[in-house]
């Protein structure tokens, strides 16, 4: 990759994606850990994603009007790191809810604009774009897989050291990092943010997306409690989430010839799918070691063809001004899912039990296939000129 900071973007995808591999499965095991029951559990662990709903679209705006991404991505993984840190002052329910809601804040204005940088270096190369996003998924799967061999033998007590070790890595990458300015390709950019985003079938993705990731609340908030209850040891646990992401780098490592083929309509509906029957296979099957197997291996379609997908919708839907709010909309869209869910699988899982909350997710993603087949059209119609993707391989 000529002229291209690859080691220097893919630095930063690893160390942020490794929290996240070190926040999805074992958080919600964490507040278990300290006593809180299920409902609580999940109001703290939707916390961050409500976050996701308010911060990446003021970040957005502020990074489009001035233009400084970078900067507000160095400023956001230090404020990140800060933050956190008050976890050690308390672990009442109200200064928890509040370190959550802090931390995520800054968290959550990071990797938005960091797309959009991202974006900007590859220019006309962005079918590359999951070859460097591939290794934040080698992130999360070393972490994950560490740190349930780790918390196997340990306290989960050393669990918010490890975090905090995590995030100093986040701001290290992050200094790293060239910046770059989205590329103005010729024409009019068709108006303002909102002018585009009325565009066909834009609103109904970002309906989708919503819809989506309501269907992962279950799954980021109690499938690591669902396996330690049907017995599952917590070393295979982590394992088993690694495994799931390994699917999705295998994914990403074909996805361009996949999108020089299909459209992105096909993909993303291909996902929702995908999506409804892993909800299902997890929530009635998963004391069957195989089948659990092919539940993880299927999160290359429930993340990786559909974040995939989604990330070129969203660059192919906005002008090069409207980059960082298109972004940021994507990540609040998907915190509003996430939220609701992890609410929803909160108060359904003692009350309806693991196949009825599961069932519950399967509907949702249901839910966004037919929104998708109904509104979202073969080829978005672009601000920007759509880019030829099949010449873009390697």
């Amino acid at each position: 990759m000529a002229l291209l900071p690859y080691w220097r973007l893919s630095s930063f995808y690893f160390f942020y994606f490794a929290l996240l591999g070190a926040t999805a499965p074992f958080l919600a095991l964490y507040f278990h850990h300290l006593g809180f029951a299920s409902a609580r559990i999940g109001e703290l662990v939707a916390i961050p994603m409500l976050m996701r709903c308010v911060a990446p679209n003021l970040w957005g705006w502020l990074g489009d009007r001035s233009g400084r991404r970078l900067t507000i991505v160095r400023m956001g993984a230090l404020c990140t790191l800060a933050s956190f840190a008050l976890i050690f002052f308390s672990h009442s329910y109200a200064w928890l809810a509040l370190v959550m809601a802090l931390h995520a804040f800054f968290w959550h204005a990071v990797l938005p604009q960091f797309e959009v940088i991202t974006l900007a270096h590859l220019r006309e190369q962005v079918a590359r774009y999951t070859q460097i996003r591939l290794w934040g998924s080698i992130g999360f799967i070393l972490t994950v897989a560490g740190l349930g061999l780790l918390f196997q033998w340990c306290s989960l007590d050393f669990y918010p050291w490890a975090l905090l070790a995590i995030m100093a890595g986040i701001v290290l990458a992050s200094g790293w990092v060239p910046n770059a300015t989205p590329a103005i390709r010729g024409g009019p950019e068709g108006g303002g943010f909102l002018s585009q985003l009325r565009r066909p079938g834009v609103l109904a993705f970002y309906a989708s997306v919503g819809l989506m990731q309501l269907s992962h609340g279950p799954y980021y908030t109690f499938f690591t409690l669902h396996l330690e209850t049907l017995g599952y040891a917590r070393g295979l646990i982590g394992q088993l989430w690694a495994l799931g992401v390994v699917g999705e780098v295998l994914l990403f490592m074909v996805m361009a010839p996949i999108l020089g083929r299909f459209s992105l309509r096909q993909v993303l509906i291909a996902s929702f799918l995908l999506a409804a029957l892993r909800w299902l296979l997890l929530g009635s099957f998963a004391d069957h070691l195989g089948v659990l197997l092919i539940a993880q291996l299927l999160h290359a379609a429930t993340f990786g063809s559909f974040h995939g997908a989604a990330i070129q919708f969203v660059q192919r839907s906005f002008g090069a001004s409207q980059q960082g709010q298109g972004q940021a909309l994507y990540a609040a869209l998907a915190g509003i899912g996430g939220a609701l869910g992890a609410l929803y699988s909160g108060y359904a899982w003692s009350g309806l039990g693991a196949a009825w909350t599961f069932g519950l997710a399967s509907l949702a993603a249901l839910g966004a296939a037919g929104v998708a087949v109904a509104y979202l059209s073969d080829r978005p119609r672009a601000a920007n000129p759509p880019l030829d993707t099949t010449q873009e391989q390697t």
